[in-house]
């Protein structure tokens, strides 16, 4: 079949019509990808392309941002950054940092471009992290302003409690701090970042509670057919909860994802992986982390290309989708803590099993594995087959460990 430009409503009409079993992608609204007034430059092939990275509204905050934002978990140069400053002419004048990004120096590295190209032209979000859920409404109170310090600035757009995997935050005590916060002009709007394995469930209470403008939360192709998550993105639409996706890439060892060999007429793996994201227009925007010049360009002409992914596009996801969810942990402990009889602490060194293998952050990852405690990071001896059986993505988890461990240790 030609690779016709469809959205996923579409696709998902004409792959059910001939019998297709895609049962993968069920329950997602369509999502047409943004379009501009006016189309200038073109690319080779003579398709016209956006003048700048295309914008979406943030929920109900009334502001735009573009759909491709940068994120900022690395040391820029201060001097003159030329990633920074390509990404700014391209519209991507979204900065995603926190205070824990790059050991503490993305903000001080960013300050100089803020200075560069002035404050008034960019959005600027901070985050600052729960500390294994003993953050307090004292210390993010405090963090903000070290955040803002760090960077130089009198506010930020959004603040964010980072990683956040206790519902505890969402409890009265802090959506009055982020009242408070938004009030004393600190920041213009707040919200959290989640990527744990109760991600539903923070969302559908964020939905309930209020008070919460913007949520970050992991979002790939690999989650299509997650039933509950879509009913969560529902419920978060309607409290008019900007939505910002992140871990787009679905990071799996990149030997695994070759094994599909995907071939597009239009775009790389990596940019079919961006634009099935943005083809769900309950999304707003999606993070990345940029640190190449090739890479920034590489996302850039994704977001701005009008051409939609076709359904050999999704297809192909779709596949690499079933053929690589046994190498991701989606951090979902609850499924498999409680069939351990040990202290081994899976997801987190699944996770930094992640970064090394698929971040390019060895030493990052190793460091974060041995902060562990030896019983934390024990796997001799520890009967692994219940918390296999338990795991929704099929993680061959005795094996990933032992690798983690070889590489990390």
């Amino acid at each position: 079949m030609e690779q016709n430009e469809v959205g996923r409503r579409d696709f998902l009409k004409k792959s059910l019509v001939a019998g297709a079993s895609l049962s993968a992608l069920g329950g997602v609204a369509s999502g047409q990808d943004p379009v501009s007034e006016k189309k200038t430059d073109q690319d080779p092939d003579g398709v016209k392309l956006l003048p700048k990275v295309p914008r979406r509204e943030l929920g109900g905050t009334g502001k735009k941002i573009p759909i491709l934002l940068f994120g900022c978990s690395q040391v820029f140069d201060p001097k003159y950054d030329k990633m920074l400053h390509r990404g700014f002419k391209e519209g991507v004048d979204y900065l995603d940092t926190a205070l824990v990004y790059a050991g503490g120096e993305s903000h001080k590295t960013l300050a100089p471009f803020v200075k560069q190209v002035g404050r008034e032209n960019l959005w600027i979000t901070s985050k600052s992290p729960p500390r294994n859920n003993r953050a307090t409404v004292e210390t993010f109170t405090r963090d903000i302003d070290i955040c803002l310090e760090q960077l130089d600035v009198k506010h930020l757009d959004l603040y964010f409690m980072h990683y956040v995997s206790d519902p505890k935050y969402l409890e009265k005590e802090y959506i009055e701090m982020g009242d408070r916060l938004k009030k004393q002009n600190k920041t213009n709007f707040f919200g959290f970042s989640c990527h744990d394995g109760n991600v539903v469930e923070l969302m559908n209470k964020a939905a309930r509670v209020g008070g919460i403008d913007a949520i970050m939360f992991r979002y790939s192709f690999g989650q299509y057919g997650d039933k509950e998550l879509n009913k969560a993105i529902d419920n978060c639409k309607k409290a008019n909860i900007g939505l910002i996706a992140m871990k787009t890439q679905k990071s799996v060892p990149p030997e695994q994802e070759e094994v599909i060999k995907f071939k597009s007429k239009n775009f790389t793996l990596g940019q079919a992986k961006l634009k099935a994201v943005w083809a769900d227009e309950r999304i707003d925007s999606a993070v990345s982390h940029m640190d190449s010049l090739e890479l920034l360009k590489e996302n850039v002409a994704a977001a701005k290309s009008p051409i939609k992914l076709g359904m050999s596009d999704f297809h192909q996801l779709n596949r690499l989708a079933a053929c690589t969810s046994g190498f991701s942990c989606m951090g979902c402990n609850h499924h498999c803590q409680p069939k351990i009889l040990a202290d081994t602490r899976v997801s987190d060194a699944l996770r930094y099993l992640m970064y090394y293998e698929c971040y390019d952050e060895p030493d990052k990852a190793k460091e974060l594995y041995r902060s562990m405690s030896p019983a934390e990071r024990q796997i001799d001896g520890v009967d692994f087959v219940d918390a296999m059986h338990a795991c929704p993505e099929g993680v061959d988890i005795a094996t990933r460990l032992k690798l983690a461990q070889q590489l990390l240790a």
